[in-house]
């Protein structure tokens, strides 16, 4: 079977092979489930490129255009998340970096599936679709404290998400099947898109909240909290005034009970005052670490994150 890309999605492909320092190409798989979810693509780094492979062509061109969408605003310098610290279990790590990531996709996807319904690359067939994804991952709720409240919430605020204003079309459905996550999902979502979400700035501030909205619900589930504003470290927006200021004005730095994966000793978390966000980790030494934290908080901002390598975006 012969997949070709429709002219809107090349036009995007081509856009981003402007912007990307090497080749950005897409490949097809030959799977074909008849339903959608975001886990049927994956990116691989080649050298001198990336390589975009849609494992499953239900609709290639909706998912191809979804990560493409993905991987150019992360070119338009929108924040990025990293995995720096450990709570030194790896399966606990590995499933707090599936949270984390599955959470920051759902902020950044309401710019992606924006942009796509702009281009008409959603349409009621491709809606249709998503739903039996849906439906396909989520087990009915059958009991207020079944195993599965966590994969359902995140699932269901993707979906509000992803149907935006058309989510009333689905909503009985949803109810019916899943009535308490998708009453939470909701709630949340509304939360969420209180205030315009539309650059590096305000997509930050989005995913911090989301990092935090849903710690809130799982404690009113009863369920262990994700502790992703601490455990995920997520790329600092600074405006040219914020540059300036000392690092103590910004920042603050606490000894955490977590590891640091570079140094396999405890970590030190730098948390930005606003908001209590993971924004970078810091490598202190042995020693003299009194007079290292002065001389690091007597820094300005700028001179801090550039001596330390720490990618920041410069807000407009």
């Amino acid at each position: 079977m012969t997949i070709a890309l429709n002219s809107t999605v090349e036009e995007l492909l081509d856009q981003v092979n402007k912007i990307y320092p090497g080749v950005v190409l897409v490949h097809f798989g030959d799977e074909e489930k008849g339903y959608l979810r975001h886990d049927q693509a994956k990116q691989e780094a080649l050298q001198g490129g990336i390589e975009i492979t849609v494992t499953d062509v239900t609709a290639p061109n909706y998912t191809a255009s979804h990560e493409l969408l993905h991987l150019l605003m992360i070119m338009q310098g929108f924040p990025q998340i990293f995995f720096q610290v450990s709570f030194g279990d790896e399966k606990l790590d590995e499933q707090l970096m599936i949270m984390a990531t599955d959470l920051y996709d759902v902020a950044m996807h309401v710019i992606v599936v924006d942009e796509q319904r702009k281009h008409n690359l959603i349409d009621s067939k491709i809606e249709a679709l998503y739903i039996k994804g849906v439906d396909e991952t989520l087990t009915p709720e059958i009991a207020d404290n079944d195993d599965e409240r966590t994969l359902r919430l995140l699932t269901l605020l993707d979906t509000c998400v992803f149907m935006g204003e058309r989510i009333d079309t689905v909503a009985t459905h949803l109810s019916e099947l899943y009535p308490l996550a998708f009453k939470a999902a909701q709630t949340m979502y509304r939360d969420l898109m209180a205030k315009p979400i539309d650059s590096p700035f305000t997509m930050r501030r989005a995913i911090v909240k989301l990092f935090k909205q849903f710690d809130q619900q799982l404690n009113e589930w009863r369920l262990p909290a994700l502790h992703t504003t601490e455990f995920t470290t997520l790329s600092t927006v600074v405006s040219e005034r914020q540059l300036r200021l000392e690092t103590r004005q910004l920042f603050e730095v606490f000894h955490s009970e977590m590891i640091n994966k570079e140094t396999g000793e405890k970590a030190y978390i730098a948390l930005q005052r606003s908001d209590h966000q993971n924004s970078f980790v810091v490598n202190a030494p042995k020693e003299n670490t009194d007079t290292f934290f002065k001389e690091m908080y007597d820094k300005t901002v700028q001179e801090l994150l550039e001596e330390m390598h720490v990618p920041y975006i410069v807000r407009k």
